[in-house]
């Protein structure tokens, strides 16, 4: 395999129109793939970010093998591939003179990749997060409920969840990577896509997303309340909430992604009937010596 049999481009209509059928073949692992395609395709092509989107195909005797996107400053964002195939992505790109911040996928398809880059560049990798994709099986809502209810975020809301937002990123380490807070909270109201849990009163304590429903699939995506008021129940309830939205909306699949580093989420996820699917790991770039 050569570094040319990936086809690099920076049009998305392009890029679909070759890996469109792929990403929906296969939707619970391409679920980040559809989703941000499917919010570049709709909301502009730098609501990630200020530099230009890259996509690119993998295609052998007809068929397509991979796929990848990279909207900067994130990461590279790679289908399962098998270890010639990332290898020869790494290469094209070092050819082109791509600087890359790091990448994420599937877990050997992401070591691959980046052992390769290393070796190619000298950089230096890091370990940013090792996370595991899970598929709602039966759900099973938490008892008892803590306290309150559910509520879908409004216009009012917005400077709640922009705060939050800021809050969630900076907790994953995803800060740098992030879209603008009052974008991403407009965005988000507009199809009804945030839940908050909301205690008697009427005061929000945790919230939790659903991205827009693409190939069948929806993921839900973020989970967040604030330091302050964990251990409660509230982030368990306001997913459990979303979930049952999901399956409501006809989502033949309901996804989320957890950081393996927490267990408690992970526990949380899995009684309420998240199953796993898949384990994932994403990688930072430093510079490092020249390559010899």
């Amino acid at each position: 395999m050569t570094p040319d049999d990936w086809h690099i481009t920076g049009d998305l209509t392009r890029f679909l129109a070759r890996a469109g059928e792929f990403l929906r073949s296969r939707p619970a692992l391409h679920t980040v793939h559809l989703t941000v395609t499917e919010a570049l395709g709709g909301r502009g092509l730098r609501v990630y970010g200020e530099g230009d989107p890259v996509f690119g195909v993998l295609e052998r005797g007809g068929d397509v093998r991979a796929a990848f996107f990279r909207t900067p400053p994130g990461r590279l964002m790679l289908t399962p591939a098998g270890a010639k195939e990332a290898a020869g992505l790494a290469a094209q790109l070092a050819l082109r003179g791509d600087e890359l911040p790091g990448v994420m996928a599937e877990l050997d398809t992401a070591a691959g990749f980046a052992r390769e880059w290393a070796r190619l560049t000298g950089a230096d990798l890091g370990l940013h997060a090792r996370q595991r994709l899970y598929r709602l099986g039966e759900l099973t809502p938490p008892y008892p409920l803590p306290p309150g209810r559910p509520r879908i975020a409004a216009a009012n809301d917005r400077e709640q969840l922009a705060r939050w937002y800021v809050e969630f990123t900076e907790a994953i380490g995803e800060s740098g990577t992030s879209q603008d807070p009052g974008e991403w909270a407009d965005a988000r109201i507009a199809y009804g896509g945030i839940t908050l849990w909301e205690t008697p009163d009427g005061v929000p304590v945790s919230m939790a997303g659903i991205t827009p429903k693409v190939a069948g699939q929806v993921r839900v995506a973020p989970v967040y309340t604030p330091a302050d008021l964990r251990g409660r129940g509230y982030a368990g309830a306001v997913t459990a909430e979303v979930s049952r939205m999901a399956r409501a909306a006809n989502a033949r699949e309901v996804l989320l992604f957890t950081d393996l580093a927490n267990p408690t989420s992970n526990a949380l996820y899995q009684r309420l009937g998240y199953r796993p699917v898949e384990d994932f790991a994403g990688y930072d770039f430093h510079a490092g010596p020249a390559p010899r």
